[in-house]
């Protein structure tokens, strides 16, 4: 674990000569640079107390060790203090950035992709889809986040049978990280007439949004193709070859946006998906996890996939990574978008589960 620690102080330090140096403002990527050590500025803090400490023990343990100190026992006496001084200051940052690597990532204040899947239910699914975005929508108004529709499929009676989603703004992947999984839906459907209880699915990937700096992508590897976008939206959206997709064609990721009527726009939106989902195949590599963190999350959709039961005859919401009493949530608050003590459950649990590990 130093390991990683110690290559994202020599990277952070990396960053403040380049930002720093006289051509630095001129280069093309000074602006990546600003936004990538701005993401690290809490850990950056952290390991300057950390340098700065173990360089006074350094020079402190020298002068110790030195003729000097050994001729005159005050000098000593004094080299010694510094010494423990430093040393405590070091070991206090050391630990400081342990427990933020266990704890935090760089991820949390990135903004995030989020794609929404109908799973097994019919017109229902659909529909929770529709119900999920909603919630989504009103999350974030709620913490102050921007939420924008880049791509949908509408459902046959309402909802939609696919999403993709971007919300932009600080701590964004932070807030979402936990929604990524199966989420399972027992009421009585709109389109039930008998007025029997349904059991639906649906399927959501959270993605933290990569930058051109986190992903290298060889444009060769790469087809893009315009078409124009199907469903609702104007004349103008259905005639106009706007729809932007594309095909990664090592992995097979297909990309998809239609966030606006401008092709080029569209075309930002799904390069930026693109790098956000590779970034996420990257981090699942280099953490050992699965090989597809994005197919990790959808799965399959069958039923018994899930992280979340919204259990409307009973009005509760089971959350299935909590135990005990803690699991059990009101329903319509959640729904409406109360999400915040929920996800701090979700993060005490991870940060425990980290400690308890280390």
């Amino acid at each position: 674990m130093w390991d990683e620690i110690e290559k994202r102080g020599k990277r952070y330090q990396e960053l403040k000569d380049l930002i720093e140096s006289p051509d630095g403002p001129g280069n093309p990527n000074f602006a990546n640079w600003l936004r990538e050590r701005g993401r690290m500025t809490k850990f950056g803090s952290i390991w300057d107390e950390f340098a700065n400490a173990k360089k006074a023990a350094d020079e402190a343990r020298e002068l110790f060790n030195s003729p000097d100190a050994a001729a005159d026992a005050d000098l000593k006496s004094l080299a010694k203090d510094e010494l423990d001084t430093a040393s405590a200051q070091q070991e206090t940052a050391r630990i400081k950035l342990v427990d933020m690597e266990l704890n935090d990532d760089d991820d949390s204040s990135r903004n995030v992709i989020i794609e929404l899947h109908k799973g097994t239910g019919g017109d229902e699914a659909a529909l929770f889809v529709g119900d999920l975005y909603n919630m989504y929508a009103k999350y974030s108004e709620k913490v102050g986040l921007k939420l924008t529709v880049l791509e949908n499929s509408p459902g046959n009676v309402g909802g939609f049978n696919e999403m993709t989603l971007r919300v932009e703004g600080e701590g964004a992947y932070g807030k979402f990280r936990y929604e990524g999984g199966g989420h399972r839906v027992q009421r009585v459907p709109e389109t039930e007439t008998k007025g029997r209880v349904q059991t639906s699915m649906a399927r959501v990937a959270v993605l933290p949004e990569a930058e051109e700096v986190d992903v290298q992508i060889d444009v060769k590897d790469v087809r893009e193709s315009f078409c124009a976008a199907g469903g609702p939206g104007g004349q103008n959206v259905n005639k106009v070859a706007s729809q932007c997709q594309l095909v990664h064609e090592p992995t097979g990721i297909i990309v998809h946006c239609m966030e606006t009527r401008s092709a080029m726009q569209n075309k930002v939106r799904a390069w930026q998906i693109l790098r956000s989902k590779l970034y996420a195949l990257k981090k699942a590599e280099i953490e050992n996890a699965r090989s597809d963190q994005r197919l990790g999350q959808i799965g399959s959709g069958d039923r018994s996939e899930r992280i979340r039961t919204y259990n409307y005859p009973q009005g509760r919401l089971t959350d299935h990574r909590i135990e005990g009493d803690d699991k059990n949530w009101p329903i319509q608050a959640v729904v409406e978008g109360n999400l915040e003590p929920l996800v701090a459950k979700l993060e005490e649990i991870r940060r425990s589960a980290g400690k308890a590990t280390a």
